[in-house]
């Protein structure tokens, strides 16, 4: 039963901070647009969460984002609790992950591949 719990407060938390970079984070670092949430994961005794952070525009955006998101930590981490009904919030490590730009190469690498079968079927 603490599996399930912890799991579902994990994608809880997720959701709130995606929700909070979209609408309330205004440091420029954090570009709402092009910074995602790519997952979380949560203590077994839920005290400390680390939260993986994305960027369109590569690894050093990410980690620009997650100096911004890391000042922000203290707001988030009231939003959350309020918003959740927790007692203690965990306390929140942002940590850069390039997956979203390693995602964009791995399709254009398909598309190629693709464009190539195309045109040697059609020849």
């Amino acid at each position: 039963m603490p599996n399930f719990r912890n799991g579902r407060l994990s994608e809880d938390i997720k959701r709130e901070i995606s929700g909070l970079i979209r609408e309330e984070i205004k440091d420029p670092r954090v570009s709402s647009g092009l910074v995602s949430v790519v997952r979380t994961e949560l203590s077994g005794d839920n005290s400390h969460c680390k939260v993986y952070i994305s960027s369109l525009d590569g690894e050093d955006a990410a980690r620009t984002a997650v100096k911004g998101l890391e000042s922000a930590s203290g707001m988030m981490k009231r939003q959350i609790s309020n918003k959740l009904h927790l007692r203690k919030c965990p306390e929140l490590k942002f940590i850069a992950d390039n997956s979203i730009e390693h995602s964009a190469e791995i399709a254009k690498m398909l598309e190629k591949i693709e464009e190539t079968e195309n045109d040697g079927g059609t020849e």
